[in-house]
């Protein structure tokens, strides 16, 4: 299979690359390298995945010595030309769409950003799915968009009408604009909305990662809503395994879809959504002692009140996923959050963490 995977050298996108690569599939990868977060990092990403990072330049393919089919290509998804042009060129099975501006609380200083990033490049990739025969696109949407939603745990088949950040309101908005060309088209499109990611080559502005870095330098870590929060955090395998069972089964039209009571998960048209979590929430303190245990130290707490764009629980109900594609998520945090502060002391025995300085996240 030829599959597109925009947002390569970030989290997900690397590790959905690497496994695609090792079953044999072959992978183009964009990303623009932002820097969002420290820009090293997600070069040295793609540098595990053989792509040389050194020789990297806007619109210019480089090809992985440790892949045999992996090319990677740094391109802004808001450039419609040039995308338009790969994907005539290239002639891709499906698009994975993992690329966005990231980051409840960003949204709400840095609102250009999303609009740009997250309202364009997806418009643009609708567009390339459109006028090149796509058969499948499958993109990232977010556990955010649940929004004031308070029945748990989240179901796809809940409303998601009140958003309480851009960020979340611009992942909705990727929905209902999937929608439109699902019905108009006919491209069949699966939205995935993941619930707190985590792992090995993780962001750097997301709490378990600031919290390793403040727990082994002795240096406080800020606990938010007084630390009365609770997370459905989900280890990257899982995410992963989920991205590629969803890839390989294209959306269908529902025929049982009744527009008198609408399934918001479903359509008459090629069209879904998924929640892609663990399907158990853990509370942040308990999250934050197993942190201690793996680095064997003792955090260095200050409670903080809620910050504006939080949610205090997550929860993801995947009964559709265990039921169309025998998804069951197998990892526990325990041992999750054991290969994180593994990677982690490894990784910045070498490399000197460069995010303390990011906004902390709670989640």
């Amino acid at each position: 299979m030829k599959i597109l995977v925009t947002g390569t050298a970030g989290f997900v996108g690397f590790h959905l690359a690497e496994k695609l690569l090792l079953r044999g599939d072959e992978v183009v990868g964009i990303d623009n390298i932002n820097d969002y977060y420290d820009p090293k990092l997600k070069f040295d990403r793609l540098a595990e995945s053989g792509i040389a990072y050194e020789h990297i330049d806007w619109n210019k393919e480089v090809t992985s010595f440790k892949h045999h089919g992996y090319r990677f290509i740094r391109m802004n998804l808001e450039d419609k030309q040039a995308l338009m042009t790969l994907c005539a060129r290239e002639d891709f099975d499906v698009i994975v769409h993992l690329a966005a501006q990231a980051g409840v609380r960003y949204s709400i200083t840095n609102p250009d950003a999303y609009a740009q990033s997250n309202l364009i490049s997806f418009l643009n990739i609708l567009e390339a799915s459109r006028h090149n025969k796509i058969k499948h696109l499958v993109y990232a949407s977010s556990s955010s968009v649940y929004g004031l939603n308070s029945t748990m745990p989240f179901s796809v088949k809940h409303t998601v009408d009140h958003p309480v950040s851009l960020y979340a309101a611009s992942k909705k908005a990727n929905e209902l604009m999937a929608h439109t060309y699902s019905h108009l088209y006919k491209i069949p499109t699966s939205g995935l909305r993941f619930f707190t990611v985590y792992g090995p080559w993780g962001r750097p502005d997301m709490a378990y990662f600031l919290f390793a870095d403040a727990i082994s330098n002795k240096k406080p870590i800020q606990v938010f809503n007084h630390g009365k929060m609770k997370r459905d955090f989900t280890y990257i395998d899982d995410i992963t395994n989920g991205i590629i069972n969803v890839m390989e089964k294209p959306a269908e039209p529902c025929a049982e879809w009744d527009s008198r009571q609408p399934d918001p998960s479903r359509s008459t048209a090629p069209y879904c959504i998924y929640n892609i979590g663990n399907n158990s929430p853990v509370s942040l303190m308990s999250f934050i002692k197993e942190i201690e245990t793996c680095i064997g130290e003792k955090a260095i707490i200050e409670m903080k009140d809620i910050q504006p764009g939080d949610v205090t629980s997550t929860w993801a109900n995947v009964d559709d996923l265990m039921q169309n594609f025998n998804y069951k998520p197998s990892t526990t945090i325990q041992y999750g959050l054991k290969k994180f502060v593994d990677w982690y002391k490894d990784y910045y025995a070498v490399n000197k963490f460069t995010g303390a300085d990011l906004e902390q996240q709670s989640a």
